[in-house]
């Protein structure tokens, strides 16, 4: 009964702020109520207590005591809603998928793939040495095992 009564007051919370989008949502038996959330522009402590004080504002701890804690996606936390990769757009990710691992920079992400860039050195057609070479792949996500930004600094 928690779980469904916290869902209906996460629901509401996100329907305020059409910004932010669940990642996660776990009550153990327990009580303990773990959010895990993600933002279009990222998400900030102030989120993260918006969401949380949307909860724990609307639940009786005489009626059933329980403990807390919303957070956000890490920033190496694999990608795994639709909306992470829009966000991500331009950046470098790491994408496995069944039978291949790619590195690129993500360019397109729709409703039923993205699509990745990246450089290359090749052998030369013609004679020795290496040129560099443009590579493209699209990828649907059901297709993806793993995303994940890579850091780059």
């Amino acid at each position: 009964m928690l779980k469904t009564t916290v869902e209906k007051l996460l629901d509401e919370a996100l329907n305020q702020r059409s910004d932010l989008f669940l990642i996660d949502l776990l009550v153990l038996d327990d009580n303990q109520i773990k959010v895990v959330i993600d933002g279009d522009n990222g998400v900030s402590v102030e989120d993260c207590i918006f969401i949380s004080r949307a909860i724990e504002h609307n639940l009786d701890r005489e009626e059933q005591d329980f403990s807390l804690e919303v957070t956000s996606a890490g920033a190496t936390a694999p990608l795994e809603h639709k909306r992470q990769y829009k966000k991500n757009l331009g950046r470098v990710l790491e994408v496995k998928t069944i039978s291949n691992t790619f590195e690129g920079k993500i360019t397109s992400a729709d409703e039923n793939e993205i699509a990745l860039e990246w450089k290359t050195r090749e052998p030369k057609p013609v004679g020795k040495g290496k040129i560099t070479v443009k590579k493209h792949e699209k990828i649907l996500y059901s297709n993806i095992v793993e995303a994940k930004v890579m850091i780059k600094f």
